[in-house]
């Protein structure tokens, strides 16, 4: 099973820049990328801050985007997000009996879980008693297979001080929920940067964001923005385990074909960049 995972779209209205960049453009060249070279995936998730400031209108962006996009899709919300104005763009999207924007789906691999950790009101996350609880019940009904968890706030500390004063607010309430299942893996975004690594025996896994990036500066408190490259990663799902590819999309730096057979000169042979 191969799925794709990107974050952080942060859509604008249409003819606007964010941080002089067009989030518009980098999803379109983003989806292209995708349907050229991993049409055959089962599915991508996207996991919040589809919006900037939660317009309307840029929902709609994403809507038409998608709409002849090859591979399936589900959506996260993030704290950018607005979950009416998003209901109203997107209305078929599942929510809870709460209005939580939460759903999961059995696969192949396992059980995949997409949560709603947006809390109004602030740029942190939070996972109520009642997403608990929903939660809790979507993770027995797994009876111990594999749980995949596609969220948008990390329940961790990842040592970048201004991600770390806005990660999720309750996460030993959501620890607790958790550590009762067995989660394979959990997805998320929100912090602009590809990390991985493991909290509480469970492995994770984030990547830059679409548009803009988090700066790598573990001294510094504020959220210092850059424009370094945006990727999506691949995730392949087997019987042995589970392998994630990041891929800066729109790199075009030369490629040649490595041949050691060749004299010490090391002579490149270019190949075209378009990967």
């Amino acid at each position: 099973m191969k799925i794709i995972h990107i974050t952080d779209v942060h859509l604008v209205p249409p003819g606007q820049q964010l941080f002089e960049s067009d989030p518009q453009e980098r999803l379109h060249a983003c989806l292209a990328h995708v349907a050229t070279h991993h049409a055959d995936a089962n599915m991508c998730i996207m996991t919040g801050d589809l919006a900037h400031d939660g317009d309307e209108e840029a929902y709609v962006v994403l809507r038409d985007a998608l709409r002849n996009f090859p591979v399936p899709v589900r959506l996260v919300v993030g704290n950018h997000d607005d979950r009416r104005k998003f209901r109203n763009v997107f209305p078929d999207a599942e929510a809870d009996e709460h209005g939580f924007i939460q759903s999961y789906a059995d696969t192949p691999a396992g059980r995949f879980i997409f949560l709603d950790t947006k809390q109004d009101g602030t740029h942190a996350g939070w996972y109520c008693e009642k997403r608990q609880a929903w939660l809790d019940a979507r993770l027995g009904e797994a009876a111990g297979k594999p749980a995949y968890l596609f969220m948008h706030h990390p329940p961790f500390r990842i040592h970048l001080q201004s991600m770390d004063t806005i990660m999720l607010r309750n996460p030993e309430a959501f620890a607790a929920v958790v550590e009762r299942h067995n989660i394979g893996h959990v997805f998320f975004g929100h912090v602009h940067r590809p990390v991985s690594g493991m909290w509480r025996n469970i492995p994770f896994s984030t990547l830059a964001g679409l548009n803009h990036q988090t700066a790598l500066d573990f001294a510094e408190s504020g959220i210092v923005t850059s424009l370094e490259p945006p990727a999506y990663s691949i995730a392949f799902f087997n019987d042995t385990g589970l392998v994630i590819h990041n891929h800066e999309f729109l790199d075009r730096s030369p490629r040649f074909r490595y041949n050691p057979n060749r004299d010490k000169g090391h002579q490149v042979q270019r190949m075209q960049s378009d990967q």
